[in-house]
């Protein structure tokens, strides 16, 4: 089994920017694969979608199963007790594939942190910490992981990062209720989230929500 990333490169052969899109939990790297075609993006976004797969580990809520993931789900109540060790340790992860895209010749500017449930969660763990300017957050389905550190922790380089929130209304894994509470959270530190809701929509992508990703990622990267 590799544990390369998936890369999938729209436009140029040069891209000067990039989407690091994170799956969630049990998925890999081909997850979210086919979306960059469905996203029809405009062909001068010359970009490099990098689909990265979580380590094998553990899963406590599912009987010790060991799988893909970013970090350890302890409770039924996703943010009750929560592996702080395994979230930091992935968002380091992250970090390190941002400095290889920056070896690659890719501005942190150019750079989306994104991620689907888990992934979403890693995202914006990183990203707000993140020392240096990046593009944008896409954090879908998700919800805002150790919201008492980021206070503290919370870099001003990404102060006014965009961050594109999208949560489905009819979620059964992820409460909805849990990523509206994200969403006041992360503006009561200063962020202005774009939020985007799904009427309906469970623990998935939507069609609308496609249109919607693609269109807010070519208003930053264009």
């Amino acid at each position: 089994m590799s544990d390369k990333p998936i890369i999938v490169e729209v436009g140029s052969e040069s891209p000067d920017s990039c989407v690091i899109w994170l799956h969630g939990l049990g998925a890999d790297g081909h997850d979210f694969e086919p979306i960059v075609t469905e996203l029809k993006l405009d062909i001068g976004l010359n970009t490099r979608f990098v689909f990265p797969h979580a380590p094998m580990i553990p899963v406590t809520i599912n009987q010790g199963f060991v799988m893909r993931a970013w970090f350890d789900i302890r409770a039924a109540s996703i943010d009750a007790e929560q592996d702080k060790k395994g979230i930091r340790e992935s968002a380091e992860r992250v970090n390190q594939m941002i400095e290889e895209q920056m070896q690659a010749g890719i501005k942190t500017e150019r750079i989306v942190l994104a991620g689907f449930s888990q992934g979403g969660a890693i995202s914006l763990q990183a990203a707000l910490r993140y020392p240096e300017p990046l593009a944008g957050i896409m954090a879908l389905s998700t919800y805002l992981p150790l919201e008492e550190t980021l206070a503290r922790e919370k870099n001003k380089a990404n102060s006014a990062i965009p961050i594109f929130l999208a949560h489905g209304s009819a979620d059964p894994v992820i409460a909805i209720d849990l990523g509206r509470q994200s969403r006041t959270l992360l503006e009561k530190q200063g962020y202005k989230p774009e939020w985007h809701e799904y009427n309906g929509m469970q623990h998935s992508v939507s069609e609308k929500e496609i249109f919607d990703i693609a269109e807010w990622l070519e208003q930053i990267l264009l």
